[in-house]
């Protein structure tokens, strides 16, 4: 496996990232979904990183944008439909948050929703540390979305 910052030139992050929303939008609410499309992922505050396998087979994404010089958002977290319950999420969380800490952060945020979809992702992130908070940034508050935030 390899991890590698991501231009978000290629055809297989593009069409990886268009299923991301298309799933999102099946399970969240039109007003409560947050996801990030491949436009909104090229912002220069946004570093996305992805996961390779050894064949070429795009396994996962993820993703930090830069809220303040201390603080920064986990965003676009997504593991392969294939390749899910494999630990390639963990391995990405876990180089997002030394990355995080590498460029100084103090603090590492997130949104996800609050749907039984979305507990595998709420227990990983509580695994790592990571608890509920009151909206940061821009966020709303909202039945459908649980925030969550961790010093580094």
């Amino acid at each position: 496996m390899e991890i590698r910052i991501d231009n978000l030139t290629g055809p297989n992050i593009a069409s990886f990232l268009e299923e991301h929303i298309r799933e999102m939008k099946a399970v969240s609410p039109p007003d409560s979904k947050h996801a990030l499309d491949l436009e909104e992922l090229k912002k220069p505050e946004i570093t996305v990183w992805t996961v390779w396998e050894n064949n070429g087979q795009l396994l996962g994404c993820g993703a930090i944008k830069e809220l303040d010089s201390e603080h920064a958002e986990v965003k676009s977290m997504r593991t392969s439909l294939l390749h899910r319950r494999k630990g390639i999420a963990k391995i990405l969380l876990q180089h997002i948050l030394c990355e995080a800490k590498l460029r100084g952060y103090q603090r590492l945020s997130l949104e996800t929703g609050s749907m039984p979809f979305f507990e595998p992702a709420r227990t990983l992130y509580r695994t790592h540390g990571f608890k509920e908070c009151m909206p940061f940034a821009t966020y709303k508050a909202d039945p459908n979305s649980v925030f969550m935030t961790r010093k580094l």
